[in-house]
Parts: structure tokens; sequence; C-alpha cells
């Protein structure tokens, strides 16, 4: 437990992954935190210096308790092939072991938003993970919403629509519709800044404490753009003209019914295809920029040049699948 008004020591599970990586060195770089990696015992994963290891064995439930031990906050990045079960243990863990705070396995777009986790019933887990946390009622959750990560969807055709090896984009719809995207780097800051708060008020601004977002879905952004935002940022980037492209439409909806129909063949393409069409439906479930409002200012995040992260992605392209 925090004996003072700030967290010290926090837990991190993925500490050297694809996303947790950037969490792991935005907390080490505030030199306001002790970081413990939580990793299974034949994890191979390199991690910066100054991070403690703790190794787990997740059929031992006591490894996972002692591991938690003494730690005032914990941060769950789990791929989404790893079973449900684990972050639950995690959570169950944590509970026992006496961590005030956690930030749940969410980095997605806004699960907060019903009708949405309705048609992308793959993202029903982290609403039952909040809930999970709540009635244990031994700690508390943020539950940090990010949109779609940048630089993964504009890097896969069945992502943001543009593929870029072959120089062809689909527009959903008139590929107008806006969506709040966040960068790795952009949210490894947030979780750095969110976590070095105050657990309670101090000076003059009061919203700025953790208290004000337990048990909340937060919401950090690095753009919220359409596809056609995307796309002339592809064309400034590649230094080519739309007319260098294959462009067509799709309408989201009948996009979003052949990403089932995909999943149902045994398609792993559908997947992407039908969770992230759905976040550009134009109910605005996507924006949540303009419908929630961020954490960016309070923050202190940085605006981010579009121009780099579309760079990082088209590298990111040439090795995804």
């Amino acid at each position: 437990m925090a004996t003072s008004n700030h967290i010290i020591k926090v837990a991190i599970v993925g500490a050297g992954g694809n996303s947790g990586s950037f969490m792991t060195e935005a907390l080490l770089k505030t030199g306001k935190h002790t970081i413990t990696a939580i990793t299974r015992v034949d994890s191979q994963n390199k991690l910066p210096e100054g991070v403690i290891f703790k190794k787990v064995d997740y059929n031992k439930p006591e490894t996972l308790v002692e591991a938690l031990r003494g730690q005032d906050a914990l941060v769950i990045t789990l791929s989404n092939s790893v079973p449900k079960e684990t972050e639950m243990q995690l959570i169950n863990a944590a509970g026992e072991a006496g961590v005030a705070w956690i930030l749940p396995n969410e980095w997605s777009p806004d699960t907060a938003n019903e009708a949405m986790v309705k048609d992308v019933f793959l993202l029903q887990p982290k609403v039952d993970t909040r809930k999970a946390i709540a009635d244990l009622g031994k700690s508390s959750y943020i539950a940090v919403s990010t949109g779609f990560w940048y630089e993964w969807g504009l890097a896969i055709p069945a992502g943001f629509g543009i593929d870029f090896a072959n120089r062809i984009v689909t527009l959903f719809d008139e590929g107008e519709t806006k969506i709040s995207t966040s960068t790795r780097p952009q949210v490894g800051r947030a979780v750095g800044a969110l976590l070095s708060l105050p657990i309670k008020p101090e000076g003059s601004n009061k919203e700025a404490c953790l208290e004000n977002f337990k048990n909340k879905v937060v919401y950090v952004k690095s753009f919220t753009v359409s596809q056609k935002d995307m796309l002339e940022s592809a064309l400034r980037v590649t230094g080519t003209k739309e007319n260098d492209w294959t462009i067509t439409k799709e309408p989201a909806q009948e996009r979003y019914s052949s990403g089932i129909k995909e999943m149902q063949e045994g398609k792993r393409i559908g997947f992407a295809k039908m969770m992230i069409t759905r976040v550009f439906y134009p109910d605005g479930c996507g924006d949540f920029e303009h419908n929630k409002g961020t954490l960016n200012s309070l923050l202190d995040l940085p605006q981010e040049d579009i121009d780099e992260a579309t760079k990082a992605a088209i590298e990111r392209s040439k090795t995804s699948n």
C-alpha cells in the first residue's frame, strides 16, 4: 500500500511487449517509480536496466500474490491470444496482495459504448474485467481507452483500409468518419503521467488526481482522423499522388458483415476487418475525443506529427502478414 500520496511501486505484466515496453520506458523516465516486471518463468523478453524481475507460474496462484505483494499499482498488457482467465488470476492475486490500483488490459476503442461492444463481442471481456475488479472491491481500476493502435491499424490492409504494398485504398462509406487512435509511445507517456499524479488532490488543480478517475474509463489519443486524413498523410510520406493509387469505396456495414462471415469461415483476416470497420460506423462510437473528452491536456501529452506515425506504420507494413 502507498504510504505517501503517490504511487511508487508499479508492477507491469507484459513489460517487454509491443505496448508494455513503451509504458515501462515512460514510467522509468519519470524517475518517480520502481518498476517490477511480472514475467512467466520461460519468458525471454529483454527489459531496460533498472527493472526488477519477478518470475511467476500461473498454475500456482500463490506465486502471483507473492510477486505483487507491496506493489502500489498493477498495469496489465496482454495479447488477444492470452486466455481470459489470465487477467482474472492477476486481478484476484492483486486483491489478495493489497494492490490498490489496477490499469486493466483495456488499451482499445471505447468499451463503455454498449452498442459497439455488442457488435464487437471480442471486446466484452474488457467490460467483464472492470466489473470483476469493482465486485471484488479490493482494488480500484482506471481503464485507459486508446482507440486502435495507429501503427498497427494503418500497417495492415484489413485495418484502416490502406494497402501500401499494392497502393490500394478501400474507403469505408465515403472515408470521412473520424476515429480517435493512438500510437504506442503516446500511450506509454499517458501511463507514465497518469501514475505520477497524486492519489488525492494536491494544490490548486483538484481534477489532477487518481481518486478522480477511480473505477472509470478514461480516454487518451494521438489523432482523431478519418481515412481520408490518413491517406493524405500517406501521400505526403510516400511522395505519391492520389492517382498513383487505386481507390474504391465499400459500405461500412457491408464490410463489417463480410468480416463476420470470414471469421465464421476460420479466416483470421475477418477478425481485424469486423472489429475495425465497426469503429468507423457513422454513429460516433470511434470519436471519443469529441464525444467523451480526453485526458491529453491534463496529462500534458504532446501533439504528435501524424506523418512520423505514418512512416512508422509503413515500416511495420513491410513485416506484417
